[in-house]
């Protein structure tokens, strides 16, 4: 028998992803999760000492603290490489074996410990565990494996995976000797460890059922739930062993959800609008066009943050400019003299206008536009054509109709929360149909058209100049909403291609380059009217978005930048095209050149996006069924695009014949309209 020192390592740490403190949670009496995890396998007869393996990270400190009242020595060792922290502490504590914990396992079983030990030293092995074929409930896991196994997985262990999960190594090695410890019946559906809030309750609920006595054995446990005096079925549809199965963003966001009401701030950035379960949600470094996600993974970034960026990602000019002012500060009582500046040159760009104002946000911008619109007009109607934000001016449409809205970018806009009184206020209308919207204004006393220059669809037969002299002849405010749109066809707005001047514009999304700034800039006549209402806000006044916004502009004026995204854009759509002839399938491509998407023609077009996502993602892309063009998309990086999409063509051909997609989903399908997320 292998005579050597046993030391069992718990693994712990405070900022767990989906569960922060979890470690150090009350579950019963004052006593903390990794407290009862330590009293009970401080009963094994087997190990000889027990270590608690940290980091030097200053939340850890709380770990470390409890374990001193508990007479348990502690390690502080490496934050993200948990393998080597493992090595770093069986050397420190001169372990000859080691029994490896996880520290949200507080039911571990000391039975079930000396069991494993019992195999691992009889048989002579460098690993054991009862993990294998997962017979025994989740949450009593036990892994034992020699220092020269853990040196040897330390050594050949390359991936991040690995070093995160301390064993792989051992358990891929087929040059280990290995056995392991089984059930009889399988347990693996019952989830008795602690990586979400509702685990965390099941815990307390065990322990609230057994107390005072906390040395309850795991079979005692399914005792009392055969003959229902414990109930806890509520965290079994978590899967077993989640966390090495799920990326760390995946993680994140789980917990988000439970900490930010829908997750996040933009609902277009939500994993589920892109590929629910499986995206990575956070990212921790951007440049040009490659985004690098909370695990270091690299991807082409096809989406640009839902076209922010169209001279790339943290560009170094304009990074430049920033920090620049950052240290020169961004704030003070005075008012940033860049902010007339940016105003001069976005009229200079837009001869018709008079005024401007700034705003940070598209949502924000719209609804400036229509207090301004509605106090200069004196009429609160407003027919509508397009997707305008958040506010409630713009989902008052849907109070009419709850569907009023769904041509509109998003269906399933849900008017909770919105003044009932704002009915018959928002009239929308389709593009390209001139006769509805003459009619809204013949009916409904509209004071204010507010309008897309073009999303998905060019104008027909005059469209626009139909338009504009229809307000001119009622005296109607109109508003193009170029916040999408603006500077991806040219220098400035959409419109001035159509030759089809509004009495008010919006600019958004790109005109900071992923800084926070949106202007609205007006006649005279309509703008001045803003100072007879109130429209102010502190934040408007910061300098960090004026700055990137006017060297935005000066680098797309040099570089006409427009003119490249466009011409990208357009060879997108032809190879799209050829592609869909390639492999017989019907698809519809639209919205701008520098902003195109296609749609499978197919009553399976939502599982077919979901699956282009989920393998453009397995390849390194970031993109749907969408690209919006930056700078730094080129012919190398859209011919490996293509070669992914060609496969995926080719197989949705065959999803056609046979109707098995559903089989070559990961997950499932995205959404394609607003839901609420639980």
């Amino acid at each position: 028998m292998n005579n050597g020192k046993i030391l069992a390592i718990v693994q712990a740490r405070y900022d767990s992803s989906r569960l922060p403190g979890k470690v150090c949670k009350t579950i019963i009496k004052k006593k903390s999760l990794i407290e009862l995890l330590i009293k009970r396998l401080s009963k094994s007869k087997k190990i000889d000492e027990i270590v608690v393996a940290t980091t030097k990270n200053i939340n850890d400190k709380k770990i470390s603290n409890i374990c001193n009242k508990l007479h348990i020595k502690t390690f502080l060792g490496s934050d993200d490489n948990v393998l080597k922290r493992y090595l770093d502490t069986a050397k420190k504590f001169k372990a000859e074996n080691v029994v490896r914990i996880t520290s949200d396992c507080p039911l571990v079983d000391p039975n079930i410990v000396d069991k494993v030990i019992n195999i691992f030293l009889k048989k002579k092995l460098d690993y054991c565990s009862n993990l294998h074929l997962e017979t025994f409930p989740d949450g009593l896991d036990v892994e034992v494996f020699t220092l020269k196994t853990l040196i040897k997985a330390n050594k050949n262990s390359k991936t991040d995976f690995d070093k995160e999960h301390v064993t792989p190594f051992m358990v891929r090695s087929k040059k280990l000797k290995k056995d392991y410890l089984y059930n009889n019946e399988k347990f693996s559906n019952l989830r008795l460890t602690v990586d979400e809030e509702v685990d965390l309750n099941v815990i307390k609920k065990i322990y609230k059922h057994f107390h005072p006595n906390i040395y309850f054995s795991w079979i005692d446990i399914l005792k009392e739930i055969k003959i229902k005096k414990i109930k806890i079925s509520e965290n079994s549809h978590i899967s077993r062993n989640e966390g090495s199965k799920i990326n760390s963003g995946q993680k994140l966001w789980k917990r988000a959800k439970t900490l930010i009401p829908g997750g996040n701030m933009f609902l277009s950035k939500r994993p589920e609008m892109f590929l629910p379960n499986q995206w990575p949600s956070y990212f921790k470094k951007s440049k040009g066009c490659i985004v690098k996600d909370l695990d270091g993974k690299k991807y082409y970034d096809l989406t640009m943050s839902i076209g922010t960026n169209i001279l790339g990602y943290s560009n170094s000019k304009i990074n430049k400019s920033i920090k620049k002012i950052i240290d020169d500060g961004t704030m003070s009582t005075f008012n940033s003299y860049e902010e007339v500046e940016l105003a001069q040159k976005l009229i200079d760009m837009h001869p018709w206008s008079d005024q401007a104002k700034f705003a940070r946000t598209g949502g924000e911008a719209n609804a400036i536009a229509i207090r301004i619109a509605r106090t200069y007009a004196k009429k609160k109607n407003v027919a509508i054509c397009g997707y305008h934000g958040w506010h409630d001016w713009y989902l008052a449409a849907n109070l009419e109709k709850s569907n009023n809205l769904s041509e509109h970018l998003l269906p399933n806009l849900n008017t909770t929360g919105v003044p009932n009184n704002l009915k018959g206020t928002v009239y929308p209308f389709e593009y390209n149909n001139f006769k509805q919207l003459r009619e809204l204004v013949s009916k409904k006393k509209i004071g204010i058209i507010k309008m897309e220059v073009s999303r998905n669809y060019k104008p027909k037969n005059n469209f626009l100049k139909k338009i504009r002299k229809l307000a001119d002849k009622k005296n109607i405010v109109l508003i193009f909403d170029e916040c999408t749109s603006g500077f991806r066809e040219c220098f400035g707005g959409l419109h001035k291609i159509y030759n089809v001047n509004p009495d008010i514009a919006i600019f958004g999304k790109s005109l900071g380059n992923g800084h926070p700034i949106t202007a609205i800039i007006g006649k005279r006549k309509v703008m001045d009217s803003s100072q007879s209402s109130f429209i102010s806000s502190t934040y408007w006044s910061e300098r960090v978005g004026y700055v990137a916004a006017i060297k935005t502009l000066e680098i797309m004026e040099r570089t006409q930048s427009w003119k490249y995204i466009k011409k990208i854009g357009k060879l997108i759509k032809q190879k799209w095209t050829k592609l869909a002839k390639k492999h017989k399938l019907k698809i519809k491509i639209g919205g701008l050149d520098a902003l195109a998407n296609f749609t499978v023609i197919s009553k399976n077009s939502l599982k077919y996006k979901t699956y282009i996502t989920q393998e453009m993602l397995k390849k390194g892309f970031i993109t749907s069924n969408s690209i919006y063009v930056c700078i730094n998309h080129n012919e190398k990086i859209l011919k490996k695009y293509f070669f992914v999409l060609d496969k995926c063509f080719k197989n949705i051909r065959e999803f056609e014949k046979n109707k098995k997609v559903d089989k070559f989903l990961n997950g499932p399908i995205c959404y394609s309209t607003f839901k609420r997320l639980n």
